[in-house]
């Protein structure tokens, strides 16, 4: 199915590398429904500006009930179900080493906030989709990760501990999904320049990672963006179970 024909869910998607995601299936002429948690005004107004593309829905995505209503609207505002989701929504978290939790200061609320926002909401948008996604035999679903997994260069340890379980799902959820049709991947980048995340972030950090780069350049949201698309496409029919590392070459997967 070509990304024009799909109806794709971002979680987060209205502000950060979500507004990022969101633009780019806009502009493939997809479908998008753009979940938020509290970015309200950014949701509308991007409902108002597309009016046949976007629909905006608020909503918890640790919370599955919401996620139930969502995909209940979705389905009535468009008539069909969400073919695709992106799962990007990421719980109040700021790239600032500084200010980070050390192990010293860690607690099971910390990890499991992070972990919460990362696998359960992924789980909770997949289940509710799964079944109409099994009728159609077609499903694509992208988890948005951290090379930080590969390369902690900043133990944010409860952030990157949360991703790492998400793509141990990711690789699960792809071996028992695939029977479907149902595609599994993740997308996982690093230091984005610029984000509501990374904005603490101080500019000598981005200079060290330009530097360091291959491309000599820190990765925009929107050059990410940009390359889950191919997961979404037919171009990746035979790719699941996969984690893309999309960050100018810094780090080899």
């Amino acid at each position: 199915m070509q990304i024009r024909d799909q109806i794709v869910l971002v979680t987060g998607g209205a502000r950060g590398l979500g507004l990022a995601i969101t633009q780019t299936l806009i502009a493939e002429g997809a479908r998008v429904v753009v979940n938020y948690l509290s970015s309200k005004v950014q949701a509308e107004q991007l409902a108002q500006q597309f009016p046949n593309q976007v629909f905006a829905f608020q909503a918890d995505v640790t919370d599955k009930a919401q996620v139930e209503q969502l995909f209940a609207a979705t389905k009535q505002h468009f008539g069909s179900a969400i073919h695709s989701i992106v799962n990007n929504a990421l719980i109040h978290f700021e790239f600032n080493g500084d200010a980070r939790p050390k192990i010293e200061d860690l607690t099971a609320l910390t990890m499991t906030r992070q972990f919460d926002g990362a696998v359960l909401a992924s789980l909770n948008t997949l289940q509710v989709a799964l079944d109409d996604m099994k009728q159609a035999h077609f499903g694509r679903i992208v988890n948005i990760g951290t090379n930080l997994v590969q390369n902690p260069v900043v133990p944010y340890h409860d952030y990157t501990a949360a991703k790492a379980a998400l793509l141990a799902f990711t690789r699960t959820a792809s071996q028992d999904l695939g029977q479907y049709g149902i595609n599994v991947n993740m997308l996982s980048g690093g230091l984005l320049q610029t984000t509501d995340a990374s904005k603490a972030t101080p500019d000598a950090v981005f200079e060290i990672i330009a530097a360091s780069t291959p491309l000599r350049r820190v990765t925009t949201p929107e050059e990410f963006a940009s390359a889950i698309m191919m997961f979404l496409s037919p171009y990746s029919r035979a790719v699941t179970g996969q984690n893309l590392i999309v960050d100018g070459g810094l780090v080899k997967g």
